[in-house]
């Protein structure tokens, strides 16, 4: 193949460019060129994309003697389970509402009966939505108290993590800002447990909400504060990097574990590819939600470790216990093209790399 002169120009400078003798064959890039290496790496194990991708279960209704029991089952999940689901979800939202109303707006001069009467219904509201798709969920561990200085960690993935550990202990959550019905459930109802909400496209919102956390953990009576450090769902098989926001409020980081059964129902929520509303649509129409929640011992940063070390050892706390593999990847990546910068690095390595192969 001939190279293409005028690309590599770019990179190098016109006097440490030599006229080659010969043609430069393929084979001989691939060996001599590490980017072409990785590149070709990626394509046959792409570890990224492997991360946010659904993997549908392997089908089984394949023979005459199976299909008639899946068309049971179809007619089962969606005929007689769904309609239950959606009458429990409702009768909860009316409990909910006709309850949380009047305790929101009636009781503004008595802060700390109605704070604690908030978060009952907070939780009482997360268990019909456990219970609307058949929730089976152990928790193993200590539950969760009100202390100041602490802060709890969670891999993520689907933003019913926040449901399932909201039944159990009404925490106050980051996350980012949703629109529609999600968005204005997080702008009336979860703001009153003293949930922080971002937009990530906001780069003024870092700094706001940084202040918001270290304001939020010095408070005695305020709800543990929850936060989802991976800052985007991942299936459930792999943890991506970990922000290092949580580690540096100086405070202890309390790991939490939550790993889902996938023999009913894959609760992973690729947010590109389908709605909240059809999100939940598909896990009320599942057999159940299997899952298992671990409250893992509280860490503190040891002397001498930075905030992006004591990240990577409660990642692997985490990773460990919910039996998920690590990946050195930046979830935000999902979101955005890598850096002009690291474009250009990998540019001038690669042409450095053709130009000494044809200096020998």
């Amino acid at each position: 193949m001939d190279l293409d002169r005028p690309n590599i120009e770019e990179y190098l400078t016109t006097d440490s460019i030599h006229k080659p003798h010969e043609k430069l064959l393929l084979r001989d890039l691939l060996d001599i060129s590490p980017t072409l290496t990785e590149a070709a790496g990626a394509i046959i194990d792409d570890s990224f994309t492997r991360c946010f991708k659904s993997n549908p279960p392997e089908p089984w209704n394949w023979n005459v003697y199976l299909f008639p029991l899946w068309c049971f089952g179809v007619v089962v999940r969606y005929g007689i389970l769904f309609p239950v689901r959606v009458l429990v979800l409702t009768v909860g939202w009316i409990i909910f509402l006709s309850s949380f109303i009047p305790v929101h707006f009636l009781l503004k001069g008595n802060d700390k009966c109605r704070r604690k009467l908030e978060r009952y219904l907070v939780e009482l509201i997360c268990s019909f939505f456990v219970a609307s798709w058949t929730g089976v969920v152990k928790y193993h561990g200590p539950r969760p108290s009100i202390r100041p200085k602490q802060v709890f960690v969670a891999n993520h993935t689907s933003m019913i993590d926040f449901i399932v550990l909201e039944q159990m202990t009404a925490f106050a959550v980051i996350m980012q800002k949703h629109p529609g019905w999600v968005g204005l459930l997080q702008s009336t109802i979860l703001e009153s447990v003293g949930c922080i909400w971002f937009n990530r496209s906001e780069a003024k919102d870092r700094e706001i909400v940084a202040r918001k956390l270290r304001e939020h953990v010095q408070g005695a009576d305020n709800n543990p504060l929850l936060i989802f450090p991976e800052g985007t769902c991942v299936n459930n098989h792999y943890t991506v990097m970990f922000k290092k926001g949580a580690f540096e409020l100086g405070c202890t980081v309390c790991p939490i574990a939550i790993k889902y059964n996938k023999i009913f129902v894959d609760a992973f929520w690729n947010s590109r590819q389908q709605s909240f509303t059809m999100h939940l649509l598909r896990l009320m129409t599942s057999w159940a939600v299997v899952c298992d929640v671990w409250y893992l011992e509280p860490q503190n940063l040891k002397p001498g470790e930075t905030a992006i070390e004591f990240a990577e050892r409660v990642r692997d706390i985490i990773s460990v216990r919910a039996g998920l593999k690590k990946v050195p990847w930046d979830g935000y990546l999902k979101y955005s093209r890598p850096s002009p910068k690291h474009t250009e690095q990998k540019q001038q390595i690669f042409a450095e790399s053709v130009l000494r192969r044809l200096e020998e």
